[in-house]
């Protein structure tokens, strides 16, 4: 009996055909078996300015902080990556587009981290906040991957340059350079609306961040560029810090607009209403206290959705500039095209309930 090693002998005459058709499949699989747009990175820089060597595979990512980096990993394709994350509860909405994300193992947030259950999930790498330093290297420490996201510490550049960084993390470059692209035509819109207003003739802000109604955000915060985005001047950019002003202090700055992403206090009640007793506010003689809308995420917070946000606030300020602008249309064009979803009348009126 003979041997012979001549790949001729295991195939057909047309043989070379085969071979290369062979080839080229599974090229194709390999290819198909990657996320879409997928060029593979091993490094990314994060938010906290760390280089941050990435495994090979992504599949389980664990999220240890609120602040839209859920909304992110899920609006960037990777909703079926996430093995845990603290509870969206708050967030229906997004629930309902991403029904996986409903109950998911929560490990804890920020500096309140079950490390021991968190590593039990077996993330690949881990998506954590920049303020939670301490908790963060205690995970690294373990040989996980941390990468850092800013949570609401950010302005609009650092929050596009986080999005791309995203991207990479996930594979999906494509896919956050339209979601740049898509903000950045609506900033250069809302600029070049506003670009003939004088800083002392644009309208002046108050921006009510979280808990007490007199505690607002300074110019590292970001409500200054919520505010600024928008063609606005934020009254407390002189603060720098977020923190709590007094009541004649605010009489002093006087405000165009008073403006706040959540309704209620806990069990308090309405937050305008101890705002609504400083009768001589400008802002509440002309009934200018609005509510920014929440959609799957807060509006007035950083989030892939905070465009939406920006857009909102533009024609508050200036309605006869903004006239045209159509923000239902703006929002269901945003959602289908980037969380995929089309959404119904209905729930974009419940937005602003």
């Amino acid at each position: 009996m003979t041997t012979t090693n001549d790949w001729r002998v295991f195939f057909p005459s047309n043989s070379k055909l085969f071979l290369w058709t062979l080839v080229l499949g599974l090229m194709l699989f390999a290819t198909n078996a990657l996320p879409a747009h997928t060029t593979p990175v091993d490094k990314v820089i994060d938010r906290s300015g760390t280089e941050v060597l990435l495994p090979l595979h992504r599949n389980r990512i664990l999220v240890t902080c609120y602040g839209g980096a859920s909304h992110e990993i899920a609006i960037l394709g990777g909703a079926q990556r996430i093995v845990g994350h603290p509870s969206m509860h708050r967030f229906p909405l997004l629930l309902a587009m991403y029904p996986q994300l409903t109950d998911m193992p929560d490990a804890g947030s920020f500096d309140n981290v079950n490390i021991e259950f968190a590593m039990s999930l077996k993330p690949d790498l881990v998506v954590a906040s920049i303020v939670s330093a301490r908790t963060n290297k205690r995970i690294q420490k373990l040989g996980m991957p941390v990468v850092t996201v800013g949570t609401g510490w950010t302005n609009v550049e650092l929050l596009l340059k986080e999005f791309a960084m995203m991207g990479e993390v996930l594979g999906a470059q494509d896919r956050a350079g339209e979601l740049v692209a898509f903000w950045r035509a609506r900033l250069d819109l809302i600029q070049k609306r506003t670009a003939h207003l004088a800083r002392d003739r644009r309208k002046t802000v108050y921006y009510c961040s979280a808990g007490s109604p007199l505690k607002t955000e300074g110019s590292i915060g970001w409500g200054e560029s919520f505010i600024s985005a928008a063609g606005g001047k934020n009254v407390s950019t002189a603060m720098r810090q977020s923190g709590i002003v007094t009541a004649e202090q605010l009489m002093l700055w006087n405000p165009d607009v008073i403006v706040t992403g959540i309704k209620k206090i806990g069990s308090s009640g309405d937050r305008m209403n101890d705002l609504r007793k400083l009768t001589a506010l400008k802002a509440v003689q002309n009934d200018a206290l609005h509510y920014c809308p929440i959609g799957a995420f807060w509006w007035d917070r950083p989030s892939p959705e905070a465009i939406l946000g920006i857009l909102w606030l533009s024609q508050i300020l200036y309605p006869d500039l903004f006239a045209d602008l159509d923000l239902k249309r703006e929002t269901k064009e945003f959602y289908r095209t980037f969380y995929q979803y089309n959404l119904t009348d209905a729930e974009y009126a419940s937005f602003a309930e």
